[in-house]
């Protein structure tokens, strides 16, 4: 055999164990089940403010604000929320200075010493823990997380949330739940730490609307969406007047056009035959 012709079958062999290799590990890499593909992805849910012109139920805002001051905010914390936030969307400013002054805010006084101070406008509202150790300590290693931004960092925002707080089940065949943790098919890998939150008549709502289930989850969950986009209704606004000026700048962007352009469009070039520069012709 040539010295060519080993050189092609090692170059074959060479490739064709390339090829063998990345089968192999895209074969094994696809084998592996991770607890995010054990997860069922929640039905989406015709949001009042999920329509491009469309703003938020802010008696729902409010109402969420209720379900989270009585449920979760025994162990979540919302630290990028301040209660000045709450003026002029579901609360007057009496009302927000009101519900600031109930929480009681850790502070230094003047001589240096800790004390703790009715809340005000400007401060966040309260952790429920001093420190994340203290967090995971107190609910089983599991440390809470704060949804201020939750309903924007999972997928499927707020029908992501509807689902997870209305469907607690018992635990299939062959999942195996451990003590302190519950089975919930739209956490990834099935099995959570938090129990189920929401009851049937669990909270009673100032405005008297019936406290079922599936309302305060509804409720929650928007208000969990504005407390991540505080200034969505603003934004679709800006959207608005930038399209209703769009005609306008177009117009104006093509009367520009056609008074920079139209010089040179508008040229015409002709050749002038003078005596002694007579254009050539072809050869016959």
């Amino acid at each position: 055999m040539s010295a060519a012709a080993r050189l092609s079958v090692k170059n074959l062999a060479l490739g064709a164990g390339v090829c063998a290799a990345s089968g192999l590990v895209y074969a094994l890499e696809n084998s592996v089940a991770r607890a995010s593909d054990q997860v069922v992805h929640p039905y989406q849910l015709p949001w009042p403010h999920s329509g491009f012109f469309s703003s938020f139920d802010y008696n729902s805002v409010r109402r969420g604000y209720e379900v989270y001051k009585q449920v979760c905010a025994a162990c979540h914390s919302m630290k990028f929320l301040r209660y000045r936030h709450f003026v002029d969307t579901f609360m007057t400013e009496e009302e927000a200075k009101a519900e600031a002054a109930e929480a009681l805010i850790n502070d230094i006084d003047g001589n240096g010493a800790a004390i703790q101070r009715p809340g005000i406008l400007t401060d966040g509202l309260p952790n429920p823990y001093p420190n994340k150790k203290a967090a995971a300590a107190a609910n089983n290693g599991a440390a809470p997380p704060d949804l201020t931004l939750m309903a924007l960092a999972r997928h499927g925002g707020d029908d992501y949330i509807f689902a997870l707080l209305t469907s607690y089940f018992d635990a299939p065949e062959g999942i195996k739940v451990d003590e302190g943790k519950a089975y919930n098919p739209y956490f990834p890998g099935g099995v959570i730490s938090m129990p189920q939150q929401l009851y049937d008549e669990g909270i009673e709502y100032k405005d008297g609307t019936v406290a079922t289930q599936s309302q305060q989850a509804k409720d929650i969950a928007t208000f969990m969406h504005w407390a991540a986009e505080p200034y969505h209704d603003t934004r679709k606004l800006y959207g608005l007047k930038i399209l209703a000026l769009f005609p306008i700048v177009a117009v104006v962007l093509l009367y520009g056009k056609r008074q920079a352009w139209t010089f040179i469009k508008s040229q015409k070039f002709a050749w002038r035959t003078t005596k002694g520069r007579e254009p050539p012709t072809q050869k016959q």
